[in-house]
């Protein structure tokens, strides 16, 4: 570019009036965000958010007491306790997560042979102090209660790809 044409565009001011045009242009075009509180955005199915025990159709809790999601947590966030019951099958007589340590990585969801633990469609669960954050069996199951038909739909929509 001549030394003439440099001073020609900076006396001009193209590109300020190019930066304006493309400005005006983004004025005119339909909004890029949600008004969150009002709107919610789309979730995928294997977005994971808070975690919940899961019953069987007949009201059975679905935990074997296989302690596979307590051996894999990275975090040790979960603790289990089970004994045997009188028809010889084992069930959980403590199941605890410690939601301030755990990091969300899914991974006892993908270890759990029975689908019992699962991380729901639930994002918006904030606290005022940190011991509503340890969850007990009750509070995960409580969860799995008011999430299942979402949590049942999202195991659907991607068994196909496990």
């Amino acid at each position: 570019m001549s030394f003439i044409d440099r001073g020609i565009r900076s006396l001009l001011l193209t590109e300020i009036v190019k930066g304006m045009a493309l400005t005006l242009s983004y004025m005119f075009r339909p909004k890029a965000t949600i008004d969150y509180p009002a709107e919610k955005g789309p979730l995928s199915p294997r977005f994971r958010g808070e975690h919940a025990l899961r019953r069987y159709p007949t009201g059975e809790e679905r935990c074997i007491a296989c302690k596979l999601c307590e051996a894999i947590c990275p975090a040790q966030a979960i603790t289990i306790e089970a004994e045997p019951r009188s028809d010889g099958s084992r069930r959980t007589t403590r199941y605890d997560i410690d939601m301030t340590k755990c990091i969300y990585c899914g991974f006892c969801q993908e270890a759990c042979p029975v689908d019992a633990i699962v991380e729901g469609p639930n994002y918006e669960y904030a606290t005022e102090t940190r011991e509503e954050l340890f969850y007990n069996k009750e509070k995960l199951l409580e969860n799995g209660e008011i999430w299942e038909r979402e949590i049942a739909a999202n195991i659907a929509a991607d068994a196909p790809y496990r």
